[in-house]
């Protein structure tokens, strides 16, 4: 473990190395070349990381910022692949790329031939379309509105700040050189040259900023981001609008509907509606509610197939939990970073290589305990996993003994 820390201590220095260098005046191609002899793959969490430590260390955010569209060319070739989960039709980041993708289209389609005509060929016909074109790209403003208000708040909730600053500068650098090209043409003097090189060089930060959001910011937003954050960015983006597409309304999420899955897993059993016959006694809906409400700590139910389907509501609650999590996976229901955590505690569970685990953590006043159960049937067949939470100090803080009625 160690040696791949100090790779990754390694390489995050190489990777200063080469910005600190461009930043000095040397060539792209001269970077490229060190960077081929010292970095076997560079991730997108890599180069946020990167950008975080070159802020930490004095480097305004406006130099970075600067060499963005340099970054892009260096890393270009050198991104190794990141393997999510293939996005769903819906999902924000899904729409996110379909919208790239039509702005690509409309650019290379229809941009560049009114643009190729006004080349050959400056008459108020060809200038009129050209205008046209590009003020159908200010569509694009939308694009970087959602990703601005929509996504950065909660890279910046999770500390990723350096990243979100840079990429909004040069959102608002394409939003500019797009508002000098319709002024150019609408107030046009015959300087068909320069506003040709204008139009070129807006079209390649655009499809540069492409680049960047596939392979630097979705694949963080991905790894960083929970189901209910994106699940609040779905629901607040047509507020913003869409840039050339009509999004796909029908996101089908990562959820079960836990009635219909009991319903199914209990069928052809005789559930008695209002009450439940246990093997020890028998109690109404309302009762085991409220009881399970009275136990003095927190728990939740994860069935077999890691669904959750159950939690208490306790007067004092230790950690929130909303209704939302009902038919989650319980992985969905954690950041990204403590999932492996999880997935190895239910695995240990499920597997029987464990029947319990307990954690303790101090918060504030609270000494809270966390334990995992294994829930089994009479025959050890695994139904789930009860996660049961308690503030243990004030059972830490019992003393002597207690013989009397309190008054």
């Amino acid at each position: 473990m160690s040696e791949l820390i100090n790779n990754r201590e390694y390489r995050q220095e190489k990777l200063k190395e080469v910005i600190k260098e461009l930043h000095a005046g040397k060539s792209v191609e001269e970077v490229k070349a060190k960077f081929a002899e010292v970095i076997d793959g560079v991730t997108a969490k890599e180069i946020s990381m990167m950008e975080v430590e070159l802020v930490k260390e004095g480097i305004p955010i406006e130099e970075i910022q600067r060499l963005c569209d340099v970054h892009a060319e260096v890393f270009k070739g050198s991104i190794e692949e990141i393997h999510h989960p293939e996005e769903v039709p819906g999902h924000p980041v899904y729409t996110m790329k379909e919208e790239n993708r039509a702005i690509e289209e409309f650019i290379d389609k229809n941009l560049k031939s009114s643009l190729d005509k006004f080349k050959e060929d400056d008459t108020d016909d060809n200038r009129y379309q050209l205008i046209s074109d590009i003020n159908l790209l200010w569509d694009i403003d939308k694009h970087y509105s959602r990703k601005e208000n929509l996504i950065f708040p909660y890279l910046e909730k999770y500390g990723i700040t350096s990243p979100p600053k840079v990429m909004w500068g040069v959102d608002d650098e394409i939003r500019a050189k797009i508002k000098d090209v319709k002024l150019s043409l609408t107030s046009y003097n015959g300087n068909k040259e320069e506003i040709v090189e204008k139009v070129e060089d807006t079209i390649h930060q655009i499809k540069e900023m492409i680049f960047k959001e596939e392979n630097i910011l979705f694949p963080m937003c991905l790894d960083t981001l929970t189901e209910d954050e994106w699940i609040k960015i779905y629901e607040e983006s047509d507020e913003i609008g869409f840039t050339l597409i009509e999004p796909v309304r029908d996101w089908k999420r990562a959820r079960v509907n836990v009635e219909e899955k009991a319903k199914k897993e209990t069928e052809g059993e005789a559930v008695d509606k209002g009450y439940i016959k246990f093997e020890t006694g028998l109690l109404t809906t309302k009762e085991i509610t409220h009881l399970l409400n009275t136990i003095p700590g927190d728990m939740t139910f994860v069935d077999k197939d890691n669904i959750v389907k159950y939690f208490s509501q306790g007067k004092e609650r230790i950690f929130a939990r909303t209704k939302a999590v009902i038919g989650r996976t319980v992985e969905n229901c954690h950041p990204p970073a403590s999932v492996h955590v999880v997935e190895k505690i239910v695995n240990d569970l499920k597997s029987g290589k464990k029947d319990s685990e307990s954690f303790w953590i101090k918060k504030g006043q609270k000494y809270i305990l966390i334990q995992y159960f294994a829930v089994r049937d009479e025959n050890g067949e695994f139904l789930g996993t009860l996660e049961f939470t308690q503030d243990i100090a004030p059972i830490q803080a019992i003393t002597g003994e207690k013989r009397l009625l309190s008054d």
